[in-house]
């Protein structure tokens, strides 16, 4: 399989860099690669969609420069983007179809919801409605020795 667009949704989580990192492995040795980064701020309901929600964007703006600086260090074009949407699943399958992604690569951080491991709501709807392959990332939870 090839992958030569490949979206990485970042969410803030120790995964992300992981996951970029698998990105730019998988992108190697092409030249018409492109990785997208990009962060999804959650809008409340009480909001307009544009509203200026300037702490949630200066964070998604560090987010996205740590994740992306070590690629772009390493050589690799990254695009980057934020979006203001009401719920982060459709935002990032929208972001997939107008960019024309041939793989959502994301990165999921171990984390428990009533004592068992939770994939959150994100990671499902991604992969029940992606218009294209979808990797899921699991960064091994602390303390835990990697297999």
């Amino acid at each position: 399989m090839e992958f030569n667009r490949i979206l990485v949704p970042v969410a803030g989580t120790k995964a992300d860099e992981a996951a970029m990192e698998l990105a730019c492995c998988l992108s190697r040795g092409k030249k018409q690669a492109e990785i997208f980064a990009v962060h999804v701020i959650p809008v409340d309901r009480s909001l307009p969609l544009d509203a200026e929600i300037s702490n949630a964007i200066d964070r998604a703006e560090d987010l996205l420069e740590q994740v992306t600086s070590e690629a772009e260090n390493k050589g690799y074009d990254v695009d980057s983007d934020i979006l203001q949407a009401r719920e982060v699943g459709p935002a990032v399958i929208q972001e997939a179809v107008e960019k024309k992604v041939d793989l959502i690569l994301i990165g999921v951080y171990y984390k428990r919801h009533y004592g068992e491991f939770c994939l959150g709501d994100v990671v499902p709807y991604v992969l029940k409605n992606a218009p294209c392959p979808v990797l899921v990332y699991h960064h091994p939870q602390e303390g835990k020795a990697e297999a």
